[in-house]
């Protein structure tokens, strides 16, 4: 699943800030690195494992809890190991703060579901804008 770029603010050290919008790299796919796609392969299969059970609305919160920790591991390694370009950084960002964000909300005590989306929808963007996904 895909969706429209995801727009952020730069982190500008101009004073002022443009929004960063996720884009390809002069219209090819954003090369990855071992750690990316390990990374990023993790959290797609143990979303794809758990999105069943959800729709359901059977998910527990302790299930939650405990996707999120994993997912949560999973970017930690990704930002610990992967060695990409800055500019190519720069985009993962976009999607790994979708991510963060979906994480904090299946930890919550509300809106699980919502962060659920989240993830998923950054994962497509991933799918989208980085090489190779291999799913």
């Amino acid at each position: 699943m895909s969706s429209p770029g995801f727009a952020a603010e730069s982190h500008s050290h101009s004073g002022t800030s443009a929004p960063v919008q996720l884009q390809l790299d002069h219209g090819k796919k954003w090369q990855t690195d071992h750690a990316l796609r390990r990374g990023m392969s993790e959290i797609h299969t143990v979303m794809e494992k758990s999105l069943p059970v959800i729709h359901e609305k059977a998910f527990t919160s302790a299930q939650y809890e405990a996707v999120a920790e994993h997912i949560q591991k999973q970017i930690d390694y990704v930002v610990g190991n992967c060695k990409l370009p800055e500019e190519a950084d720069q985009q993962l960002h976009l999607v790994l703060e979708q991510i963060i964000d979906g994480v904090a909300d299946m930890k919550a005590d509300t809106g699980r579901d919502r962060g659920a989306e989240k993830i998923v929808t950054a994962l497509g963007q991933y799918r989208e804008y980085f090489e190779p996904a291999g799913w």
